[in-house]
């Protein structure tokens, strides 16, 4: 068997919602699992079997083990940082998740500071979501009290964004 070729079986192994794989080919057997042999017994998904004859013939290099990859812990998400709202005043919440900006181009001015007289339909920031920009806009009249996110950064559905006391 080819290492790369090998390789590419761990690769689609991983990316699998399978727990465990077997490969046979020529009195050379390989088992992959992703959980340890003590869990894999109490386990009631069996391992994935394939003849080697249905693929391609390697060249006849052995492998004598192979190694678990063990999948990488996801990047920790930013905290999302809670907002007692004054009763005073209005929050604008991200209606999606994505990424927040203040201004339209990286060279362009916000497009609200801290206070900025808006009115309902002014554009208060973009959330970039799949590569899509949506303009967030005001719902009421008002004046921007606090920006909540820095610019750049990723926002959660209904993370606050914009606090506002009303006119």
């Amino acid at each position: 068997m080819d290492i790369s070729y090998l390789k590419d079986i761990m690769q689609l192994f991983d990316e699998s919602s399978a727990s465990s794989l077997e490969i046979d080919e020529e009195g050379t057997k390989i088992k992959i699992s992703k959980i340890s042999e003590s869990k894999s017994e109490s386990n009631s998904n069996q391992p994935i079997i394939i003849p080697m004859g249905s693929f391609a013939s390697a060249p006849n290099m052995v492998a004598q083990e192979s190694q678990h990859h063990a999948p990488q812990p996801a990047a920790p998400v930013a905290e999302v940082k809670e907002v007692a709202p004054k009763s005073n005043l209005h929050e604008i919440k991200s209606p999606i998740v994505g990424t927040f900006y203040r201004s339209p181009s990286p060279e362009s001015p916000a497009f609200v500071e801290v206070g900025t007289k808006i009115r309902p339909g002014d554009t208060l920031c973009i959330i970039e979501a799949m590569k899509l920009m949506n303009e967030i806009e005001s719902d009421i009249s008002g004046t921007v009290v606090e920006i909540l996110i820095e610019n750049s950064k990723p926002i959660e559905f209904n993370q606050p964004i914009f606090l506002i006391k009303p006119d």
